[in-house]
């Protein structure tokens, strides 16, 4: 995927954010409730889990370009296919752990 220099890379990454912000919004308030829906959308949208996918920036950049390329819906199924697996992986060790 390319994602031209890096002042694109940071347009398309400030895109990626909120597109990945309001996806996990939306997972959140379908299957989580109270305070610790909260804490399901932080660590979501968090540097530290991103970065298992790469750069944040980068993996932010990823989401941007497929929104402004090919819309919402395509962006929401790249979120779904390349950072729900492993984001449910982690949220259920969390939530076994008694952090989430």
């Amino acid at each position: 995927m390319d994602l031209g220099d890096k002042e694109t890379e940071r347009e398309l990454a400030w895109i990626g954010d909120a597109v990945l912000a309001l996806y996990a919004r939306e997972w959140a308030a379908a299957r989580v409730s109270g305070p610790t829906r909260i804490e399901c959308f932080t660590l979501m949208t968090s540097n530290r889990f991103l970065a298992g996918n790469g750069p944040p920036t980068r993996v932010e950049a990823g989401i941007g370009l497929v929104y402004r390329e090919k819309g919402l819906a395509a962006a929401f199924a790249h979120i779904e296919e390349t950072l729900v697996p492993r984001f449910r992986k982690h949220w259920e060790r969390q939530r076994a752990r008694g952090t989430a």
